[in-house]
């Protein structure tokens, strides 16, 4: 008997394999997004923020694990594209507080819309029922 492959072995691990395919998701997903001229995280901040709004630069952080430096270019960018505003935080007025903008609604929303249309891509290969199930799979793991 022929001992099995390494490569095909560790290629076969469910961790080998969502790794795999969480990455291709997120290319598409950021192909997506592109021409709106986000990255993933710009997405993910402009959506905390629209939920979460007013917060503090260190609460989305904490919220995305975000370090502080990488925030403050996100949000930068973000407020140069019109999408959010920074001001001082009437509770702390040493640190500022992020809305976001009606620009920045109108953004969210198309990306949204793109986001949708890049997963309903990504997971073609599978029925709705089977697509129902990974994500309750997916999720418990997520949960665990």
């Amino acid at each position: 008997m022929t001992p099995s492959s390494p490569l095909r072995h560790i290629q076969s691990l469910p961790t080998w394999l969502v790794g795999r395919v969480a990455a291709r998701g997120r290319d598409l997903v950021a192909e997506a997004l592109a021409p709106e001229g986000l990255k993933l995280m710009h997405h993910a901040v402009l959506a905390a923020v629209a939920e979460y709004g007013p917060v503090t630069q260190a609460d989305l952080g904490r919220r995305l694990s975000v370090d502080p430096k990488d925030m403050v270019g996100i949000l930068n960018h973000l407020q140069a594209a019109g999408c959010v505003l920074r001001a001082p935080d009437p509770a702390d007025r040493r640190k500022n507080a992020v809305t976001v903008t009606p620009e920045g609604a109108a953004l969210l929303a198309r990306c949204a819309a793109l986001g949708e249309a890049a997963n309903a891509e990504f997971l073609a290969p599978l029925s709705p029922g089977e697509r129902r199930q990974l994500v309750a799979l997916l999720t418990r793991l997520h949960e665990g």
